[in-house]
């Protein structure tokens, strides 16, 4: 019986030596970041009218400053997407002691 136990602890410590504490402090947190200034996106009348809405979920790349350098679609339709990214560069953040990836979500309601 203990010689099962013996191979599953391995087995368990094995496993968990493949981790490095690298990978672990990639993972991303919630951060406390504020939006300074925010900018609509634009949602054409035409999008309005078809009811073509939805969420269109980003990572925005803050710099220290609070300027947004950057803009990556997670998701979210396509068609609405080049509209939020647009927004969203035009963002402005509290400044901070370093560079963070902000979660960013814009809702397009055709209501």
């Amino acid at each position: 019986m203990w010689q099962g136990v013996g191979a599953a602890l391995t087995l368990v410590l094995a496993f968990a030596g493949g981790f490095s504490p690298s990978l672990l402090a990639q993972k991303s947190s919630k951060s406390d970041r504020r939006v300074l200034v925010s900018v609509k996106p634009e949602y054409s009348d035409l999008l309005r009218h078809a009811q073509i809405g939805g969420l269109v979920r980003l990572k925005a790349t803050v710099s220290a400053e609070g300027k947004v350098t950057g803009v990556d679609v997670v998701g979210g339709n396509p068609i609405l997407a080049e509209s939020a990214v647009k927004a969203v560069m035009q963002w402005k953040y509290i400044p901070a002691a370093a560079q963070s990836v902000e979660e960013v979500s814009v809702s397009f309601t055709p209501h």
